[in-house]
Formats: structure tokens, sequence, C-alpha cells
């Protein structure tokens, strides 16, 4: 029987109960330091489009997303943006707070509506210093992160937007249940930082493919298997090492 601690939370509009263990990292925490972080965990709505954080600011807290997804973006000084990670179920946002940088370089951009747990800055560095445990965990998921924003980079300069795409959304899908997002070619273009034309091209060919099928903002994805096959390698590179890294016992 599980702990009142450790019982799913309702979401703001009552809807639904989430459990703070949808999240990976969370889930992946001894019973003993979950719960000690428990009253300190609240659970909060994301909309899609809201800043979670912005260049060069320091965070106020740190996201474990449920069912959300979200993107980090560098932003160049003409208000140029391209995605250099994105983080769902599997990981957290603001590592900076216990990797000793305190400031962020990236903007944080809500791609996919839904819900995350927000534990206090404070908290997560106390408990970081404190809990071998956790501390193990967090620095494995950051390397994780790290991997995936070298191959991002790698994937952005050597493959096709078509490539790009596939691999964007076989990440997105990952960190969802179903296989529909609600996504914008223009807001595809400016994770990419590729022309939306581009992306317009690309997604037509999917569609023609029948891997997708492109409605009003929504991406239904008909076969995952083919996107697979037309990606890069560089889904699987990320994908491979994230399961190897995280799922080594603490």
């Amino acid at each position: 029987m599980r702990s009142t601690k450790e019982a799913g939370r309702r979401a703001p509009d009552d809807s639904i109960s989430v459990e703070p263990t949808q999240n990976r990292l969370i889930r992946a925490l001894p019973v003993m330091e979950r719960e000690r972080i428990a009253p300190y965990l609240k659970l909060v709505r994301l909309p899609l489009g809201k800043v979670l954080y912005e260049t060069g600011r320091i965070p106020q807290h740190v996201y474990f997303p449920t069912d959300a997804i979200v993107s980090l973006l560098y932003v160049t000084r003409d208000g140029a943006s391209g995605e250099i990670a994105v983080v769902g179920n599997d990981g957290m946002l603001g590592v900076s707070l216990f990797m000793g940088g305190e400031s962020t370089l990236s903007r944080a951009v809500v791609q996919g509506a839904g819900y995350a747990y927000r534990l206090p800055g404070s908290t997560i560095k106390q408990e970081f210093h404190r809990a071998q445990v956790l501390q193990i965990l967090l620095l494995r998921y950051t390397q994780c992160l790290l991997t995936q924003m070298s191959q991002t980079a790698v994937c952005n300069r050597r493959h096709s937007v078509e490539q790009q795409l596939c691999r964007w959304l076989l990440m997105s899908l990952d960190r969802i249940a179903g296989n529909e997002l609600q996504m914008t070619q223009e807001l595809i273009a400016n994770m990419l930082g590729v022309r939306r034309e581009g992306v317009n091209e690309a997604a037509a060919r999917l569609q023609k493919l029948g891997a997708i099928l492109y409605r009003r903002g929504r991406i239904t994805v008909l076969d995952r298997a083919l996107l697979e096959r037309l990606s890069c390698e560089c889904y699987a590179v990320v994908g491979q090492e994230t399961a190897r890294v995280l799922e080594q016992p603490v």
C-alpha cells in the first residue's frame, strides 16, 4: 500500500491524478529519499509556450515533467533560436543549480503542454549534497543531457531537415502517452533552427509516405517504425546512452 506522501495528486483542474513517479528520476529514487522531498513537490500545469527559464537568469525552481515536454533553446543576440535539448518525463530542468553555475545559458520553453512537479531550488541543492543516491542520479542525468546536446549539434549540421524532423518527433513521442503531438510548423522550425518552408516540405513528404498525418497544428504519428528507419542515427545514439546511464543500479 502506498504511503500518503507517495500518493498521486490531483491536477489543478481536478480531472486526473498525476503521480510524481511518472517522472523517471523521481521513480528511480529510493522510497526514503522520495518521501523526504515529497512535501516540497508542487504539481503545476505547464501550458504550451510558457517560458520557464530565461538565458542568464538564476532558476528559482527545478521541474520534473510528468507528461509535459520542454525545449532548451540557445538564443542569439539577434533573437534567432535553436533547440539544443528536449526534456520530458525522462529528466528534469534546472541542472545549473546543483552543478554550481547557478545561472543558465539556455531558455526553457514548453513545447508540449502537460504537468510537472516543481521543487524549490534551495531544496534540490540541499538534497544534492545530502543524499548520495540523488546526487549520483542527477549527475548521471546531466551526462545524458550533455550527450543529447552534443548529438543535436552534430545532427543539425550534418543531417537533412527530414532526418532532423524524424528525430525530433520520435524524441517527443518518447515523452508522452499516445501518438499525437500539438505542434505548428512554425514552432518546429524555431526548434530545429531551420526555415518553415523546409519543415513544410519534410512534413509533406512524411505524410505522403504514410508516416504521419498533419492537420491544423496537430501531428499524428501513423507509423513509428517508418519514422525510425527514416531518422538519422542520432535518435538511437541518445536513446541508448540514456538507457545505459539511467538504468544502472545506483
